[in-house]
């Protein structure tokens, strides 16, 4: 293996186009939902295509890729497309699909755990580990609580946002310097 040195661009600007999206949906509660939900498609599609292109360097690396990031980066890519090209039946269809991709999301990214606390370090293994971990239980509360989630969403999206876009930057961090 070689010795990784360099600073994680990609993950980098990910994580502030995310953090930024976070704190505007925030900012904008009531128009995130009509307004921005095409953007919120936009990242579903590039998210998506990330974990796809994760199963696919894995697999090619190691002989085997973890399945769960093919199935949710399909799953992502899909509902972010439905996204963009139908945005007002998005707006609904959000509040109820949100928590399916929220979870399958979270558990995709569990999934990466193992090759996150070998690239990135502890501290990354143990943030997006705690991140996920409470990604998959608001994705639940919000599948059994569903008029919560349709009250909620914006604030959930905006957080979750955040916590993914901190998660990223600090992967772009933790590369620096990475033994591989």
């Amino acid at each position: 293996m070689k010795n990784r040195s360099g600073f994680g661009w990609m993950e980098f600007i990910i994580g502030m186009i995310l953090t930024v999206f976070g704190i505007v949906t925030f900012l904008y509660p009531w128009k995130a939902l009509t307004g921005v939900v095409w953007i919120y498609g936009l990242l579903a599609v590039i998210t998506g295509i990330v974990d796809i292109v994760f199963y696919t360097h894995v697999e090619r690396s190691t002989g085997f890729g973890p399945t769960v990031s093919l199935i949710a980066g399909i799953l992502t890519v899909i509902c972010g497309l439905m996204l963009i090209f139908h945005p007002m039946t998005g707006k609904l269809v959000l509040t109820m699909f949100f928590p399916v991709w929220f979870i399958a999301h979270c558990i995709s990214r569990l999934s990466r755990l193992p090759i996150i606390r070998r690239l990135d370090g502890k501290f990354v293994y143990y943030f997006t580990m705690v991140v996920n971990i409470i990604g998959i239980i608001l994705g639940f509360m919000m599948v059994f609580r569903p008029l919560v989630a349709l009250m909620s969403v914006t604030y959930l999206i905006g957080a979750y946002l955040i916590l993914l876009g901190i998660d990223d930057v600090l992967s772009a961090f933790g590369k620096m310097g990475a033994r591989g």
